[in-house]
């Protein structure tokens, strides 16, 4: 079940009035559209954009001319809006997390505790899969890959344990190796951070992230806003720079998180950090 990650907060940094237009970049299972479309009201609309195809396919929301769902990259985000003539925009979200959906039904290998095939992708129509990476990256490739943007300290012993066991096709042919090269005594499961380091890879989320952006400045008018959660501290530090640097009046000194009553309810919010900002 999709629970949508600080809701009241993102309501009250975003302010959606009456008659106002907004874009949800990543509207996964549409919680954060649908409750942004209960106070834009009568007349106001919501700019969906979601990657995946399979998902974009499943999205069960309530059919309403005031939702425009494109499949699509918001890295392409000032194309999008002006393909639909999509305007004013009074605000942007950006909800960087992980689909409920990619980790318990797509079957993609986004998960260690389930076995299957090393994909990772979010768009299946692009070559590059998880599995690609692991059995044709030079070492070298893998090791930087999984310090990076896994942050393991232990990346160049996994690397290597990588590439002498090849070929890799599953979770657990992965997880099998990932184990044989780091200690078991750590706090999160000895693959936590080699998996996030390949997602991130393989669908390269940084790079996509730090080009977007910028975007979102041409794209708001004044009094706009800009609201970010982010889910790790690659992510979190991209976003942070870019308010820094942006023309954009930033409206949380330190980043909002969930509270503990939310992240019973919802441990994937656990991690999150909402920043935002207003165009001035």
């Amino acid at each position: 079940m999709h629970i949508p990650v600080l809701k009241k907060e993102v309501l009250e940094f975003l302010d959606p009035q009456p008659n106002e237009n907004f874009i949800d970049c990543t509207i996964n299972g549409g919680g954060h559209a649908n409750a942004i479309l209960e106070k834009n009201r009568p007349e106001g609309k919501v700019l969906g954009i979601e990657l995946d195809r399979e998902l974009y396919r499943r999205l069960n929301l309530r059919k309403t001319e005031r939702l425009i769902l494109v499949n699509n990259s918001y890295l392409n985000l000032k194309e999008i809006v002006k393909k639909f003539k999509f305007g004013p925009v009074k605000g942007i979200l950006f909800d960087l997390g992980m689909s409920s959906w990619h980790l318990e039904e797509s079957g993609r290998g986004f998960t260690f505790q389930k076995y299957e095939p090393l994909d990772m992708r979010y768009n299946t129509s692009q070559e590059l899969t998880a599995e690609k990476v692991l059995n044709n990256y030079p070492p070298r490739e893998i090791e930087k890959i999984i310090r990076i943007y896994g942050e393991e300290r232990f990346s160049k012993r996994i690397a290597k344990k990588i590439v002498k066991n090849r070929p890799i096709k599953t979770t657990f042919d992965l997880i099998k190796i990932i184990k044989q090269a780091v200690p078991q005594n750590q706090k999160i499961h000895p693959a936590t951070r080699t998996f996030q380091a390949l997602r991130i890879a393989v669908n390269q989320e940084l790079d996509s992230l730090e080009r977007a952006l910028p975007q979102t400045e041409d794209i708001l008018v004044p009094g706009g806003r800009l609201v970010i959660i982010s889910f790790h501290s690659l992510e979190d530090k991209i976003v942070k720079n870019f308010f820094k640097k942006s023309n954009l009046k930033i409206l949380t000194k330190k980043p909002i998180i969930p509270s503990e009553q939310e992240i019973n309810q919802n441990l994937h919010s656990r991690s999150s950090k909402l920043r935002a900002g207003i165009k001035q």
